[in-house]
């Protein structure tokens, strides 16, 4: 596959061409449930993480909740 260039979180990175948001949470080793993502200062809906791609130059923020006390 081909690679592609994103910005995750201010750094630069390199996914598989046709990659989605889903993929690049698994990638990462994330809790899809507990993430919020921003792509291009848009927030994705979680129900849109599976279909949609991710595109060359992208920039990608991912926050995740974590709970405490």
């Amino acid at each position: 596959m081909t690679a592609l260039k994103i910005r995750l979180n201010g750094a630069d990175e390199e996914v598989n061409d046709g990659m989605t948001i889903t993929g690049l949470i698994e990638m990462l080793e994330l809790n899809p449930k507990s993430v919020a993502v921003e792509r291009n200062l848009e927030i994705v809906p979680k129900s849109r993480h599976g279909s949609t791609e991710l595109k060359p130059d992208d920039r990608i923020e991912i926050v995740e909740f974590v709970g405490g006390g």
